[in-house]
């Protein structure tokens, strides 16, 4: 009888567990949006009420990091758990190497059902990842968040749990032309931007952007409302900061810091703040724990669900790197910090940095920056200000050292300074060890534009690179 009453009571606790459902999870994925370019985080000038509604409800993070400043490799790590070295995605535009298992195969196991509609992955990376639905993942196509919101409203009730990736497109270019939402005279310029009518205007645009990121927001927070248990997780995140100059494909602050929100009710203080420091890789692991499962040790990422229930601990130091983005953009590039200092090492120094603001000619829509930054060149010839920021903007040193606490903003460089020596060593030799410890070699795949060669940036770069592309074409 004893062991009948064992049995029968294993049996009834057995049928408890498994109706205790999984918390369905939604991840929100802005594009290009940089983390002080929001009310949570201070950008009360951009219109960004949604954003402050989740922040009220949540967990905000102010010291969140992805592993690179560009979209391939930023996601990529987001969906292994693994930094660009040991995933294979490492330039902007690469994908992850085949056998490395991603985000939805772990969930699956825990049966979940795993979608993702908009720009998730990369452009068109999406069918590599095995998610169980999919759509709208070309360039800037505005389906995929009405799709998700199409998607949650059609599914049965009782389903089972969902872990849901939405993509918006925005504020990634092309900005919006005709929005009108942001007074250009109003709006504050980040650090290091050169005060110019087309710099203000140019801004302006980028924050219509954010302020259609932040409605595609609400949308979806609406519908998770609507058809999701009361106590889902939803996560707010960018994939790096803006398109603009020394943020987006750079390792200052304004490229690899991100906008992180987390609210899951009865699990997460509401309108908490946490200076704990997290990267993009941790994501993986801890919604793994949160739904009840475990990541492999072997991640690069670990899991930060103590923070979320009320710790202010996590990562001690934050790694952070780049390569390439096609020609565009060839600068490899690496970062270490810890809770107060930061270095970048610029592992050519040689190679000039260049991007897609100063080499892209517009072509009568939002994507080519020139319009601005030819004005930044034009003051460069009379105003000292305006030379010195060009000369940061293409000439980097081999090495870089910023106390955040006393220059946020990065303008200091410190690595030449004796009296900073030891935390230069301290951080060179941490530097070393990680990419020691990740087979990173620092090679990129693609020839770069050389500080030597006057056409290969600057004025008449577009122009320059144009005609070297007809010089190799068959015949030429």
């Amino acid at each position: 009888m004893h062991r009948l009453l064992l049995l029968l009571f294993s049996l009834i606790s057995l049928a408890g567990a498994e109706t205790v459902r999984r918390p369905d999870i939604v991840v929100f994925l802005a594009d290009d949006l940089g983390q002080l370019d929001s009310a949570p985080y201070g950008g009360t000038d951009i219109r960004t009420p949604n954003l402050a509604a989740l922040a009220a409800d949540g967990l905000t993070f102010d010291r969140a990091y992805v592993a690179s400043p560009s979209c391939a490799p930023s996601r990529a790590a987001l969906l292994t758990g693994l930094m660009p070295a040991r995933n294979g995605a490492a330039s902007n535009h690469a994908r992850p190497r085949a056998e490395i298992r991603r985000w939805p195969a772990y969930f699956k196991e825990l049966g979940y059902e795993v979608a993702a509609f908009g720009k998730v992955s990369h452009y068109r990376h999406t069918a590599d990842y095995g998610f169980d639905v999919y759509a709208h993942d070309s360039f800037h196509d505005p389906e995929g968040v009405p799709a998700a919101l199409r998607f949650l409203r059609s599914r049965p009730q009782g389903a089972k749990p969902l872990c849901l990736f939405v993509g918006s497109n925005w504020p990634h270019v092309p900005w919006p032309v005709n929005d009108g939402a942001h007074d250009p005279a109003a709006l504050r310029l980040p650090a290091g931007s050169l005060d110019t009518p087309q710099t203000r205007v140019w801004r302006a645009r980028y924050a219509d952007a954010v302020a259609r990121c932040d409605r595609e927001l609400g949308e979806v927070m609406r519908a998770v409302r609507e058809t999701l248990p009361p106590a889902s997780l939803m996560v707010f995140t960018s994939d790096h900061g803006a398109q603009w100059p020394f943020g987006k494909w750079n390792l200052y602050e304004a490229g690899i810091a991100t906008p992180l929100i987390v609210r899951w009710p009865g699990a997460v203080a509401a309108g908490r703040r946490t200076p704990a420091m997290v990267s993009w890789v941790d994501l993986l692991p801890t919604l793994l724990e949160a739904a009840g499962g475990k990541a492999p040790a072997e991640l690069d990422g670990r899991s930060f669900l103590p923070v979320l229930r009320g710790g202010d601990q996590h990562r001690e130091m934050i790694f952070a790197t780049h390569s390439n983005d096609n020609r565009m953009n060839v600068y490899p590039a690496r970062s270490v910090r810890d809770g107060r200092w930061k270095y970048l090492r610029n592992l050519r120094p040689d190679w000039a940095f260049t991007t897609h603001i100063d080499l892209q000619e517009s072509r009568g829509d939002a994507l080519g920056q020139r319009a601005f930054f030819a004005e930044w060149e034009q003051l460069a010839r009379t105003d000292a200000r305006a030379a010195a920021t060009l000369a940061r903007y293409h000439r980097r040193p081999a090495e870089e050292l910023y106390d955040l606490e006393a220059d946020p903003a990065e303008t200091r460089n410190l690595a030449a300074d004796p009296a900073h020596a030891p935390k230069l060593a301290e951080l060179r030799a941490a530097l070393d060890a990680w990419m020691k410890a990740q087979g990173d070699d620092g090679a990129v795949p693609v020839a770069p534009r050389l500080l030597a060669d006057p056409d290969s940036f600057g004025p008449g770069g577009a122009a320059a690179e144009a005609k070297a592309a007809a010089r190799r074409k068959p015949g030429k």
